[in-house]
């Protein structure tokens, strides 16, 4: 029988069914290691990066465990970005449609209290959250942890990058000491060791390897000048003129800095990084994600738990000193069978970052010159579509087919014109194609949407 078919597992015939209509039909390799462990109740260390099923490995790991009858906390998951939680969220609703008495709650920062507090006092099964908010709820009384079955530590070594082994001491402390731990990392540095040493117990070690396909992704060096960056990352947008860019810096300062200095340029960027409110976070990652922006520049820690799907090309502006960090960097494109770029400037002082990079590969980056990437006409990239907003959402009972209904009325946008359309509380964001922007602009500023008029304003 093939062992990694999800049959071969203890489950409920309601989640494999559950698993079979979601199109899983086969365990990934993270999967297929950890499951076993994790449903005999053992406590693991996993590593791999995202998109390798690591949410699906210990979701199901906590629906296994819930008692649903009993409406306490039995789950917490800890993630290091709101963007995260909010996937993983999703991503166990999913999970969870197999049985109609799961309740999941999100609590992270940059959102009101209020409704937290609301939905707490309601009650939930699993809890997924930041350490900041979860910390605060702990602290003013609204959550409750000493019924935890599982405490999961999604991302845990960007957790630690970002500073909270304190409120992920504190955090622990509130939770009973026979509970179930899971430490999932995309990389296992000795933070990682320390921190399992004090939150886990005879945890086993699972650890899939993050190799990239060298046929799925191409990979090139360009050596530069490290005064001449900026020009250099403008003529690799000019040549390959990718609809999507994610371009890594080390530095918040240097995200800022080369974003502006590319929208200077002609091109249509937009940066991420950590001194953004969340609104404005939401904004950049809805506009990036429906593609009327090119080119998204963010550090490590804000691009984890940005998941964008056909992501064309990466660009490291500079070599990371970790290789894990680079594997996992350029991991995030060339998914789901597509073709995918990775390039990276390289000066000469990071020339020993190339060469640790190319021994942890076991194999050498092809080298490449800048001078021979063709500069078009116009080396400025223009997105495919426009993002209008819309100051109303989810708390105004806003859903994506209401927008949609207000475009296409009569006489108005044809519906193959429309992209993505994201519901946050309090916003909306439509993305339209470019030529269409203008009567989609008029229709919804025209129209009602569900009874009443909204503004709305467009993004270029």
């Amino acid at each position: 029988m093939n062992q990694t078919v999800f049959t071969t597992l203890p489950l409920k015939n309601s989640m494999i069914k559950n698993l079979a209509s979601l199109g899983y039909n086969a365990m990934t390799p993270i999967q297929a290691d950890s499951l076993p462990l994790i449903l005999a109740g053992s406590d693991v260390i996993a590593q791999a990066k995202t998109g390798s099923g690591k949410t699906a490995a210990f979701g199901l790991g906590l629906l296994s465990r819930l008692v649903a009858t009993r409406f306490c906390v039995q789950g917490l998951v800890l993630c290091p970005t709101r963007e995260l939680a909010d996937q993983v969220s999703k991503e166990l609703r999913r999970l969870a449609r197999f049985t109609d008495n799961i309740k999941i709650l999100t609590l992270c920062g940059g959102v009101p209290f209020g409704p937290q507090l609301g939905s707490l006092e309601h009650g939930a099964h699993i809890v997924v959250g930041t350490p900041g908010r979860i910390l605060d709820h702990l602290r003013r009384g609204s959550l409750d942890l000493k019924e935890l079955r599982m405490l999961v530590l999604d991302e845990a070594d960007r957790m630690l990058d970002m500073g909270f082994q304190e409120d992920l001491a504190t955090i622990v402390a509130a939770t009973p000491s026979n509970r179930q731990t899971l430490l999932f990392s995309a990389t296992y540095p000795k933070s990682i060791a320390t921190m399992s040493a004090t939150v886990q117990q005879n945890p086993v070690t699972v650890k899939v390897e993050a190799i990239h396909d060298g046929q799925q992704i191409e990979q090139l060096f360009y050596f530069v000048e490290s005064g001449k960056r900026v020009a250099a990352v403008a003529r690799i947008l000019g040549h390959y003129r990718s609809e999507s860019t994610l371009i890594f810096c080390n530095t918040k300062k240097d995200c800022q800095e080369v974003a502006d200095a590319l929208t200077e340029r002609g091109f249509s960027a937009l940066a991420i990084h950590g001194d953004l409110e969340q609104h404005e976070r939401d904004q950049v990652l809805a506009r990036f994600a429906n593609k009327s922006v090119s080119v998204l520049v963010a550090t490590d820690v804000a691009a984890r738990g940005i998941d964008i799907k056909e992501l064309a090309a990466v660009i490291n502006y500079e070599l990371t000193r970790d290789p894990e960090v680079h594997i996992h960097r350029i991991g995030r494109t060339g998914r789901a069978g597509e073709q995918g770029l990775a390039l990276s400037l390289v000066t000469a002082a990071e020339s020993r970052r190339a060469a640790a990079i190319e021994d942890y590969l076991g194999t050498t980056v092809p080298r490449a010159d800048l001078e021979t990437l063709i500069m078009p006409s116009s080396a400025s990239l223009e997105a495919p579509m426009v993002t209008l907003c819309i100051d109303g959402g989810r708390k105004n009972k806003l859903r994506p087919g209401d927008v949609l209904g207000a475009l296409t009325g009569e006489a108005g946008v044809p519906g193959s014109e429309v992209g993505k359309i994201n519901v946050f509380d309090f916003h909306t964001y439509v993305a339209i194609r470019r030529a269409s922007a203008k009567l989609a602009l008029a229709c919804l500023s025209a129209n009602k949407i569900k009874g009443r008029f909204y503004k709305i304003r467009k993004f270029n």
